[in-house]
């Protein structure tokens, strides 16, 4: 047994990356929510941009501090994007307590690196086959739901994006290993899978016999069958990926597959596109029309960056035009910041913080008045409700989310009522909207 202290920072995808190391290990493992009580403190970081990196050093800097007066050390090990961007060289001259750094751009070895160290400190611990291949996740987000990361870096060059140079080109994993892998989640009792990727359209492009195009369609064709699977989400895909055969296949699909398209599209005026390394992305209306030809009601969200070097007050208008004509269910406004290492923070053309700053808050309210709009309307509905977790501060409330709402961020529905239990799905009565959640109570069906 291993005593384990983790924390995933950043996106789902580093959540997984946790998740499949503890399980691999060789040896069962322990959470523990007091660094005192852990063999290994286990920091997951992220590097995609500034603050990111900013709050993955402080929060080593804050483990090293807690465990540096222990009677007992444990042994810290630190992983993920902050060390694919910064490389083992440079943050050990700067944080030698750091006992171990386990880049990502060599994933595969994690197990067997974080074993050995652990077990020159933990009796019973080590001689595992170094891999994920055949581990079994361990779970932290509860019974409801779980994320299937299915592919790893990334084809594409945008501009703005360190996301290549950290995790590297793209590289799918193979269906089978997904299928056992979602298999293993059901058998947890996980009821919603969602599949994440950098650009889940992407997958499969690069695996053996392919025909160097993604085509999730084989993948899909494992999943969607599982026994114990009652939603499947798609999580970011990219806008060229969204063809009319994979739309087709999926308005066929039906139930578990729920019709929530979370499509980064990034801006909406070519000129700012183009400068961002998205032509596949020039007009986006075409991917928002093509979506709601196959699915009419479609939950839709994106992201957006304001402030990109160049764009000017025609190209905020046009993009402020669009979010108001498109009507997304759920939209995430970033004001641009220039990463070091990218070709748009050597561009002409930056934009004043305050301006950034002024069109991002702008454009929130734009969506927030459309948000309430999109909530309100299932006033009076009845919706199945995914039980997440009970309230922090109300008994007999709890969290959890129709099939429009996303995980971790998107609005939440707080239902109370019959049945209501971590990892349930009942069929709750929509009694109130607020901007960007929902109320629902539970009742029996008459």
């Amino acid at each position: 047994m291993i005593s384990v202290y983790s924390v995933s920072l950043g996106c789902p995808k580093n959540r997984v990356d946790t998740e499949r190391l503890l399980g691999a290990l060789g040896a069962p493992v322990r959470p523990v929510a007091d660094m005192a009580e852990a063999d290994v403190v286990l920091v997951n970081t992220c590097g995609f941009i500034l603050p990111a990196v900013e709050e993955s050093v402080r929060t080593v800097v804050e483990a090293v501090d807690e465990i540096s007066g222990l009677a007992r050390r444990p042994l810290l090990a630190v992983a993920g994007c902050l060390v694919g961007r910064y490389g083992e060289r440079d943050l050990a001259a700067e944080l030698p307590e750091v006992d171990l750094w386990l880049p990502n751009q060599s994933m595969e070895t994690w197990p067997d690196l974080l074993a050995r160290a652990a077990g020159a400190r933990v009796a019973g611990v080590g001689g595992i086959a170094p891999g994920y291949a055949g581990g079994t996740r361990l779970l932290s987000t509860g019974p409801s739901y779980a994320w299937l990361k299915i592919s790893d870096g990334c084809r594409h060059n945008c501009s703005f994006c360190t996301i290549p140079s950290i995790r590297g080109a793209h590289r799918s994993t193979p269906a089978a290993e997904l299928e056992r892998e979602a298999r293993q989640l059901l058998d947890m009792g996980v009821r919603e899978l969602i599949l994440v990727a950098q650009d889940v359209t992407a997958w499969g492009e690069d695996l053996e016999s392919a025909s160097g195009k993604g085509d999730l369609r084989p993948l899909l064709d494992r999943l969607l069958p599982l026994p114990g699977l009652d939603r499947l989400r798609l999580m970011y895909l990219y806008p060229a990926g969204l063809n009319d055969d994979l739309l087709a296949y999926l308005a066929t699909a039906g139930a578990p597959f729920v019709p929530y398209f979370d499509v980064p599209l990034q801006h909406a005026h070519p000129d700012v596109l183009g400068r961002m390394g998205r032509p596949f992305a020039r007009n986006p209306r075409v991917v928002v029309d093509r979506i709601r030809k196959h699915f009419p009601d479609a939950a839709l969200r994106t992201s957006i960056i304001v402030g990109f070097p160049g764009e000017t007050e025609e190209h905020y208008a046009a993009l402020t035009d669009f979010v108001a004509e498109t009507r997304f269910h759920h939209l995430g406004v970033f004001a641009y910041r220039a990463e070091e290492g990218t070709p748009a923070a050597a561009m002409p053309g930056q934009v004043d913080d305050k301006v950034k700053e002024w069109r991002r808050d702008a454009l929130m309210e734009v969506q927030a008045e459309i948000s309430e709009e999109i909530m309100e309307s299932y006033v009076g509905q009845r919706l199945p409700v995914l039980v997440d977790a009970p309230h922090d501060e109300w008994p007999g409330l709890h969290t959890g989310r129709t099939w429009f709402q996303a995980p971790e961020i998107d609005g939440v529905t707080y239902v109370s009522g019959a049945g209501v239990v971590p990892g349930a799905l009942v069929e709750a009565d929509i009694v109130e909207a607020r901007t960007y959640d929902l109320v629902a109570l539970a009742e029996p069906e008459e």
